[in-house]
C-alpha cells in the first residue's frame, strides 16, 4: 500500500491506496474516481504496512482510501464502517473524517 501524508490548513490529510490502483480510474455507474499519482503517489508517498496505514489514519483529520486491501485494513481496524464503503467492480473506496 502507498501512504501519503500532508498538512493542510484544516489538518493532516492522509491518502492511502493499494499500489496496483495508482493511475487507474474506477466507475460504478454513479461515481468515478481516479487514483492519481499527484494525490496518492509522488515523492512523499511511502510503501506502508497495515500497521503504518492504521497509524497514519489515526493521525489524519481527513483520509481518502482506495483499494481492496487498504479499505480492508481501515475496516478491520474499526476506523471505517463497512456500510459507508463505496464498491466498484475492481476495487473499493472510503473516506474518513475526524470531527
Amino acid at each position: 500500500m502507498l501512504l501519503r501524508e500532508r498538512e493542510t490548513p484544516e489538518g493532516l490529510l492522509v491518502s492511502v491506496c493499494d499500489a496496483d490502483c495508482l493511475g487507474e480510474t474506477y466507475d460504478n455507474g454513479q461515481v468515478r474516481i481516479t487514483v492519481s499519482e499527484e494525490f496518492y503517489g509522488g515523492e512523499e508517498a511511502v510503501e506502508a504496512s497495515p500497521e503504518d496505514v492504521i497509524a497514519g489514519l489515526h493521525r489524519a483529520q481527513v483520509a481518502n482510501i482506495v483499494g481492496t486491501e487498504a479499505v480492508g485494513v481501515a475496516v478491520e481496524a474499526g476506523l471505517v464502517d463497512e456500510e459507508t464503503v463505496l464498491e466498484f467492480d475492481e476495487t473499493r473506496h472510503a473516506q474518513l473524517l475526524w470531527l
